[in-house]
């Protein structure tokens, strides 16, 4: 793609606006109508008004997210580079927190992509954990009954003893994901990427450290970054999701306003304490 250039004080030009999406909270399948977690669904909207902008020299999308789904990831990735080609638009990424993992495939999807020092980046890999309960129910008394056409449909079930041919397939899974992952931040970075052996081994740095390693391409906030590019009058304007009277997308057919209410505070804590736990890993 052709990245433009907004020349400033043109006679007759109006002050640019750049549309401002932010991409906040780990990410996952789409939740109830307040959910906090990231889905195609959720921003699909928001990133389709952030392009249709046709006066917008670019688009600026600002990503706070410790990762989850790597198909929700992609997905999402694959709409912003999508609407970036089919409207001609530079996409300008500003890492805050902490973009790492499921976050970091997001970031990619920027022409280019700028953090602060102290951001977290990284964490190019691919990670599966549960419990395991079968000690817990055996202690208990408690006898586990599953009956199931196919061998393999209780693979890895929490409540049964680990099996190394289930570990093992799905390791396969995992390995086939991730080299998923490393073809695109090979595709997307290309030379600018460093020959560190580390990169693709699941670790994650400060921005300092990713900057060096060519993860991104510069330190800067959203900001000045912004009237840097395209003059000191330039504007952004927050894409924001619309909100009915009962929370995104109103109340659902057919449910009562109790029943929504406990529906949405379910979901919105079951998301957040996902995230807290997710972020915990990179220190924060």
């Amino acid at each position: 793609m052709k990245l433009r250039k907004f020349l400033p004080g043109k006679l007759g030009q109006v002050d640019p606006v750049i549309p401002v999406v932010r991409l906040q909270g780990a990410i996952g399948a789409a939740g109830g109508p307040l959910s906090k977690t990231l889905s195609l669904a959720g921003v699909a909207g928001l990133l389709n008004k952030a392009f249709k902008d046709k006066e917008a020299p670019a688009v600026a999308i600002a990503i706070n997210s410790p990762g989850g789904s790597p198909v929700q990831s992609r997905l999402i990735y694959t709409r912003i580079r999508e609407l970036a080609a089919q409207h001609d638009k530079q996409v300008l990424v500003f890492v805050e927190d902490v973009a790492a993992s499921g976050g970091y495939m997001l970031a990619i999807a920027g022409d280019e992509i700028f953090v602060d020092p102290t951001s977290i980046v990284g964490s190019i890999g691919v990670v599966s954990a549960s419990f395991g309960f079968d000690k817990a129910i055996e202690k208990l008394g408690v006898e586990r009954r599953v009956y199931t056409a196919g061998k393999n449909k209780v693979s890895l079930d929490p409540f049964q003893p680990e099996k190394k041919a289930d570990i093992a397939y799905l390791k396969e899974l995992q390995l086939e994901i991730h080299q998923v992952f490393i073809d695109m931040v090979k595709e997307r970075r290309g030379p600018k990427l460093g020959d560190d052996p580390d990169i693709f081994t699941g670790k994650f740095w400060t921005g300092i450290r990713a900057k060096d390693l060519g993860l991104v391409d510069d330190f800067g906030h959203m900001g000045t970054i912004l009237k840097q590019r395209f003059g000191d009058k330039v504007k952004m304007r927050l894409i924001q999701q619309k909100r009915g009277l009962f929370g995104r997308g109103g109340m659902g057919a057919g449910i009562s306003l109790g029943e929504q209410t406990i529906n949405n505070a379910i979901d919105s804590t079951v998301a957040t304490a996902e995230e807290k736990a997710m972020r915990a890993r990179y220190g924060l």
